[in-house]
């Protein structure tokens, strides 16, 4: 069907209620606003769902999350693991709630039980469930930090990560297959209780998931020793994450963790932040503001699903609050953990960090110092669980500690996703451990800086939306993927690599080899002077991204060179 024949089926056919029907009369004159919602399906991807909330096939709304989750009990059925059941946790956004019900009820009616939580929780608490509960599958409701108008729908497979290759697109095929709304599953919340395939779960999870945390603290007896005097400052941002980062720094012993109070309970509007991402300045503005009131030594930000940490720490030096990037704070927890690990002799064996090919390249000489194995996998946090599973399998390696760029790591394997709740724990450790060496964050990071190199990442980002926003994309990337540059500004192509084709090509000889990494839309520039650039679409948002980083001789230098090559990609678009 076309976008116009699909929206007058969704006015006429009496699947659809009222209240959809009545939205949809209201943009009856608006004949871009009918193409955007209905020109294609919500796509359905290697993550599962995001999207604008509102009516309409490509939309998030009740119906779409019925339909994909038709598709995956379809796969689950005919995986044959349908007794296992699928756990389901939802975040503070717009209709979450009303998501999550709607996917526990059709899985219900498909003979698949749902264990759905009472309130709302943290992503990475939901992967340490279904793993805990011994579920087949998981469920977040969640669009993450994304503007308050999303909501998204992500998919987890029994070993606790988002789904990989094969079977991300095995259970896509199963979603694109449901093509008929009327052939979709549903029941009661009341029938589906009655015949035990809805139950409710929430406390006895949460007692587990912090016994699971505790056992990555390295020094309680450090935390204890400066309890009193140090102050942090933590915002949820009106998310996940304020009841079990409170209740873990408190179980702990950290005594003065200030909440900021206008971020503290849920709000689906995010009414203080224009962004609830911990990547965003602006959005750490009232915590700062409380940090300067209290003396705070950190100030520490999770967005909405508590799976990304931000943080500011003090600079006794400047007297101001200095901001750290998600490979600053992953770095300074990974050697942490690494060299105290060491220190204590509690190490495993053949220890492996993971991390994905746009973080920093500081972790390649932190893991040398260590003796601790690397492995490189793509941008994305299912690859990070991927490799734990794989550990596990062959029993080669010991997983210690894994991270990406994005404010995401995982210390632990209790969870196969990044986990800001562990994050916030250790981190709050580190800063301990630095109180009682008469240090603050900010001058162990410049120390880590002296001694592995002046690393420095950022990233560009090029949004274009809509039906053509999403072609410019694709033909962006098909121009840079058949006629890669020579040059990026001063910097020299030294080497480019196709993840898609599954190429490395040295440009100045011309020689081809493979990533040796899954089929993936992402090309990486390996230039001169210990520099790169990554080029790749988002999965969640209509935006093209760019990754770089550079290795400067002093904090400055680092800081201009990010800034020239950062001129060059603008200059190439």
């Amino acid at each position: 069907m076309g976008y116009m024949e699909e929206y007058r089926f969704w006015l006429e056919d009496p699947y659809f209620d009222e209240d959809t029907k009545a939205e949809l009369k209201s943009i009856a004159d608006d004949q871009a606003q009918i193409e955007d919602r209905f020109y294609k399906e919500l796509e359905f991807g290697t993550g599962g769902l995001r999207g604008v909330i509102g009516a309409g096939t490509n939309r998030m709304n009740i119906y779409t999350v019925r339909k994909a989750t038709q598709g995956l009990a379809n796969y689950i059925i005919k995986a044959g693991t349908q007794s296992k059941g699928v756990a389901i946790a939802y975040d503070s956004r717009h209709m979450s709630p009303e998501f999550a019900d709607e996917a526990g009820l059709c899985l219900a009616a498909n003979g698949i039980k749902a264990y759905v939580f009472d309130a709302l929780r943290p992503t990475p608490e939901l992967s340490f469930a279904l793993r805990t509960l011994g579920c087949t599958a998981g469920i977040v409701v969640t669009a993450s930090h994304n503007p308050p108008e999303y909501n998204g729908y992500k998919v987890y497979w029994e070993d606790g990560a988002q789904v990989t290759s094969p079977r991300d697109k095995e259970i896509i095929n199963e979603v694109r297959n449901v093509t008929d709304y009327n052939s979709v599953k549903t029941m009661s919340k009341e029938d589906a209780v009655k015949d035990g395939l809805y139950e409710t779960i929430g406390k006895e999870i949460d007692d587990k998931y912090m016994v699971e945390l505790k056992k990555q603290i390295i020094h309680p007896e450090i935390i204890k020793q400066v309890a009193d005097d140090i102050k942090i400052v933590y915002t949820p941002f009106n998310g996940t994450g304020n009841i079990p980062a409170r209740r873990i720094l408190d179980e702990i012993g950290f005594k003065n963790v200030y909440v900021v109070p206008e971020q503290e309970l849920p709000d689906p509007d995010f009414t203080t932040l224009e962004y609830p991402n911990p990547e965003d300045p602006k959005a750490f503005t009232l915590a700062l503001k409380l940090a300067k009131e209290v003396g705070a030594d950190i100030v520490l930000a999770t967005d909405p699903d508590a799976d990304r940490l931000g943080i500011y720490a003090y600079d006794t030096k400047s007297k101001d609050y200095i901001p750290f990037t998600g490979n600053m704070s992953g770095m300074l927890i990974a050697d942490y953990v690494l060299s105290e690990r060491t220190n204590t002799g509690t190490m495993p064996e053949n220890p492996m960090l993971v991390k994905t090919i746009v973080t920093t390249n500081m972790a390649d000489v932190i893991v040398k110092k260590y003796g601790v194995d690397m492995i490189e996998v793509l941008t994305g946090f299912k690859y990070i669980g991927e490799q734990i599973k794989w550990a596990l399998e062959k029993g080669d390696h010991n997983y210690v500690f894994g991270l990406e760029e994005s404010y995401g790591c995982l210390a632990g394997t209790h969870a196969r996703d990044k986990d800001a709740i562990v994050a916030v724990m250790l981190l709050c450790e580190v800063a301990a451990w630095c109180k009682s060496k008469g240090i603050t964050v900010w001058d162990r990071m410049v120390e880590m800086y002296e001694e592995y190199g002046y690393f420095k990442e950022t990233q560009y980002s090029l949004t274009l939306k809509g039906v053509e926003g999403s072609k410019q994309i694709a033909a962006i990337m098909e121009k840079l993927r058949n006629d890669p540059p020579a040059k990026l500004g001063d910097y020299t192509v030294l080497k480019f690599r196709d993840y898609d084709r599954n190429i490395i090509k040295d440009m100045s000889t011309g020689e081809t080899t493979e990533t040796g990494l899954p089929a993936s839309n992402v090309l990486y520039f390996e230039l001169n002077d210990d520099s790169w650039c990554c080029a790749r679409p988002s999965g969640t948002e209509p935006k093209l991204k760019f990754y770089m980083g550079v290795k400067g001789n002093s904090i400055e230098d680092a800081a201009s060179k990010n800034e020239a090559l950062t001129q060059a990609v603008k200059a190439l678009l």
